[in-house]
């Protein structure tokens, strides 16, 4: 229920937010055509979520035949959360990273880069892969998902809001007393703080479901020793090896795989890493 009232709290707000931009760019026209967009996207990420985020990384699905070790963790993993075994993806990628994806447990999906199987032990990619299944199990990965979808549209409204003021999109109204839209002004602030909002909502609700995904994975393993581990190597290897992944999605992500440091780091979708590992270590399995 929580994780229901989380998404259309999310919902609401981005939904909101797209309109807002729309009436920044096109007055009230362009609200109307911004809330018939979200209205859209809400539907679309609801149903194709797993495969929209899946092509955005080229995620290609793996057979059996060709990963049976890692086949045989998904498996097990599964049957102790007692939801079914999601289809496995791997992305060409030497950064090591994973994430889960779709709406519920019986339209879910797992994908991992190819860096991380290089890396990872046996003990630590079943942490891994437990913190995953764990994000499908409590069905965190709907509310993941719309908000990558909807975050990627408000940013996407907020470029062209930045051109639009530019190049004179926003004088004209104010010429004209500002009768359609919200003036070069408003547009200014819109482009500034539409993306900002929609990362803060994103932040808001994913640190929350890292802790909590952390626990119930090194509960489903039953330690929390070999996601601890990976968590480590994760976030040395992550740094030194980046996922070119579009910051609307860094929030799926078991570690954020785009850079930061300074102030970027206060604005991470992802909690602090060495708070996530000293949580990990204080459990008592």
């Amino acid at each position: 229920m929580a994780n229901l009232i989380k998404t259309g709290f999310l919902l609401i707000v981005l939904t909101c937010l797209l309109v807002l931009v729309g009436g920044a760019l096109g007055g009230q026209q362009g609200m109307t055509i911004a809330f018939i967009l979200a209205l859209v996207m809400n539907v679309g990420s609801y149903w194709f979520s797993d495969k929209i985020v899946l092509s955005m990384y080229g995620a290609q699905p793996v057979e059996e035949a060709q990963a049976p070790g890692l086949y045989r963790i998904v498996r097990e993993l599964a049957a102790r959360a007692q939801i079914p075994v999601p289809p496995i993806y791997m992305i060409s990628d030497d950064s090591p990273n994973a994430f889960a994806t779709g709406r519920n447990p019986s339209h879910a999906a797992v994908a991992v880069t190819e860096g991380i199987l290089r890396i990872m032990s046996e003990e630590e990619l079943k942490g891994v892969l437990a913190h995953e299944l764990s994000h499908v199990k409590n069905r965190d990965t709907l509310t993941m998902t719309i908000a990558a979808t909807l975050a990627g549209a408000i940013t996407y409204l907020g470029q062209m809001a930045q051109w639009g003021a530019m190049f004179g999109g926003g004088r004209r109204d104010d010429e004209e007393g500002g009768g359609g839209g919200l003036g070069m002004v408003g547009v200014l602030i819109m482009a500034i703080l539409a993306p900002f909002a929609a990362l803060l909502i994103q932040m808001a609700i994913s640190r929350s479901r890292e802790y909590e995904a952390d626990a119930s994975g090194a509960r489903l393993v039953g330690k929390a020793s070999g996601l601890a581990h990976a968590l480590e190597k994760l976030e040395v290897a992550s740094q030194q090896n980046p996922l070119p992944a579009s910051p609307a999605t860094a929030h799926l992500f078991i570690v954020n795989p785009l850079t930061s440091g300074g102030l970027a780091s206060l604005f991470s979708t992802h909690p602090p890493i060495e708070e996530r590992i000293a949580r990990l270590q204080a459990m008592k399995l």
